[in-house]
């Protein structure tokens, strides 16, 4: 059995995730692994919300440059998830808008 600490990573706190808010849909940063069903169970089982859906995205590698060197980002799992209506917000994300 997964914790839900190891499925949910960070929260993503971006111009578009925090437009998304007003619609109750949150973006966090997940384990690559990751199921939608493990992904829903977790943020519900952390924050105390009700989940409708959760949307999944795989983030790619994108190139870098530093200085003369040449490099990669890690790739890594983005997931939005959808409260229920009725469900309260997750107050972590309360604060910051």
């Amino acid at each position: 059995m997964k914790y839900a600490e190891d499925i949910i990573l960070a929260p993503v706190i971006t111009e578009a995730s925090m437009a998304r808010m007003s619609d109750k849909k949150y973006t966090f940063k997940v384990a690559r692994k990751a199921t939608k069903p493990e992904i829903a169970t977790a943020v519900e089982k952390l924050f105390g919300v009700e989940v409708e859906s959760v949307n999944t995205v795989s983030m790619k590698r994108k190139p870098k440059r530093y200085g003369q060197h040449y490099s990669y980002t890690s790739a890594w799992k983005k997931a939005i998830v959808t409260l229920k209506k009725d469900s309260k917000p997750i107050e972590f994300f309360e604060g910051l808008y």
